[in-house]
């Protein structure tokens, strides 16, 4: 199946009050565990790389083209989307490349400069038939707009979806980024006030520490593309630890990374569901 838009996907889920996983990509064995995952659940999801995980490799070119192999062969709709890209260039290459869809994060950025340079992205994406995820905010450090504490307001992101043109808006309504437990209460008013000021679909950020309930009334209050990481590494980390203690003389990494490639479809799996169902 050709890989998906995410204005597609967004737009269908949105329309049906339902929630689209989007997960992210380290290394081959996840994208084909989400992609098994998804189909498993006959629903579209996201593959992600983020500028972190892109550094990791190296470089794009090679983890890019092998997400957008496996996002080519899936039997549901696969969008091939880039996380967290806080440089223009890395963006532009991964338009280049075919990636159907590219997150620009300026939140950092002052945000007039960020407004600019986002309005920039969106010509370049757009015109090429990609789309664009960015966020609005002048907070600094690791988890930015999620750090714990900080509110989008409806209006700024209003402004900022206006005057930039942008698909999907990221917003921080309580969730954080890397939070290995599930214990993260999200502002569900604050939420569909937003969903309300707002044409384009909400993306919740840090999800993987929201409680499955909770994610279900993220979704039913206005959230539509739901950002998985952590919570599937733990998954994955789990699998390999269990296959390694199981077996101390084990030196062949397709056993070990099977098992955990085939527990994390099952995760996505399971995440899927719950969101879109």
């Amino acid at each position: 199946m050709p890989r998906a838009a995410l204005t597609d996907v967004l737009s269908a889920a949105q329309s049906g009050r339902r929630g689209v996983g989007a997960f992210n990509v380290i290394q081959v064995e996840h994208a084909e565990a989400i992609v098994a995952g998804a189909g498993a659940a006959g629903r579209p999801t996201v593959l992600q790389l983020s500028e972190n995980a892109v550094r990791y490799h190296g470089a794009l070119a090679a983890v890019g083209r092998a997400m957008l192999a496996v996002a080519d062969a899936a039997d549901v709709p696969v969008v091939v989307h880039l996380d967290h890209a806080t440089g223009v260039e890395l963006v532009e290459e991964a338009l280049d490349l075919g990636f159907t869809s590219v997150m620009y994060d300026g939140s950092t950025l002052p945000v007039e400069e960020n407004l600019a340079t986002t309005r920039r992205v969106v010509e370049r994406a757009h015109g090429l038939g990609a789309s664009v995820e960015a966020e609005i905010g002048e907070i600094g450090g690791k988890d930015g707009v999620h750090a714990p504490g900080v509110r989008t307001r409806p209006e700024d992101a209003a402004r900022f979806v206006q005057e930039t043109g942008i698909d999907a808006v990221a917003v921080a309504v309580g969730s954080s980024h890397a939070m290995t437990e599930r214990t993260a209460r999200l502002d569900l008013d604050l939420i569909t006030a937003i969903r309300d000021a707002v044409p384009v679909p909400l993306v919740l950020h840090g999800s993987s520490g929201v409680p499955d309930d909770h994610l279900r009334e993220a979704v039913t209050a206005g959230m539509t593309k739901i950002n998985i990481s952590t919570h599937l590494n733990a998954t994955f980390t789990r699998a390999v630890r269990d296959a390694l203690a199981a077996d101390p003389a084990l030196v062949d990494p397709r056993t070990y990374l099977g098992a955990a490639r085939t527990a994390t479809a099952r995760e996505v799996e399971r995440l899927v569901r719950l969101l879109a169902d």
